[in-house]
């Protein structure tokens, strides 16, 4: 009964690395397709944060592809530390401002930092789990291999040091989304409408007071009173 419980334990973890690895590099790719899409809808032309945004995106896709393809325990960490520091950076955007910009709370920004804090899950736990490699070869170890056979035999307790760092990090991204401020309302008096006032179409406010008045050109010249909404002009 031994050596049947033996040859089931490989493929449950194997099983369970391949999740993980999925998981992480998922939610790095997804890192990087959201800033990619804040990237080519304007941030790209945010001096020095710019660049960084591009420079996100190319290692966001470039980590994610690696962990896929390799499973390397080295690799995740370097996810996970990747995932973190991005987190780090838009709190640090938020809280003070970065290269001259301060961040405001958009639901782009907060979907990013929860797929950060799932991606440093996934990543975390990638790297500090125990391979799954046949034999207990780790067993076996002697003399100057044996810090080497720990390490490759996975972190003690890693599952409780992920959940509670993951923890922490999700309250810190809620405390800071909470004080972050939002969008600026709209002007009450922004929206443009349209009016008849004696047999001419103008412009108007959302609370009926026109933008502008003409009258139609005669041969002599042109009418016009009133002046054009944030030019001052007449």
């Amino acid at each position: 009964m031994q050596p049947r419980r033996w040859l089931a334990a490989p493929p449950s973890r194997w099983h369970q690395r391949l999740g993980l690895r999925l998981a992480g590099a998922g939610r790095l790719a997804a890192t990087g397709a959201i800033h990619l899409e804040l990237y080519l809808t304007g941030y790209r032309s945010i001096p020095t944060l710019g660049w960084l945004f591009l420079l996100l995106v190319i290692t966001a896709f470039g980590l994610a592809a690696a962990v896929l393809a390799t499973g390397s325990r080295l690799v995740a960490a370097a996810g996970a530390g990747f995932a973190l520091a991005t987190l780090g950076g838009y709190l640090l955007s938020v809280w003070i401002g970065l290269f001259g910009f301060k961040e405001i709370r958009t639901a782009a920004g907060v979907a990013a930092g929860v797929i950060e804090v799932a991606a440093f899950t996934a990543l975390t736990a990638l790297a500090a789990a125990t391979p799954a490699a046949p034999g207990g070869q780790a067993g076996h170890a002697t003399g100057g291999s044996r810090m080497l056979a720990r390490f490759q035999a996975g972190i003690p307790h890693a599952g409780r040091a992920v959940a509670g760092l993951s923890a922490a990090a999700l309250v810190l991204l809620g405390i800071s989304v909470a004080a972050a401020g939002g969008p600026a309302p709209a002007p009450a008096g922004g929206t443009l409408r349209t009016a008849t006032i004696g047999g001419v179409t103008v412009l108007t406010t959302a609370h009926g007071f026109t933008v502008y008045w003409f009258a139609p050109d005669t041969p002599a010249g042109r009418t016009a009173t009133g002046s054009a909404p944030g030019t001052g002009r007449r």
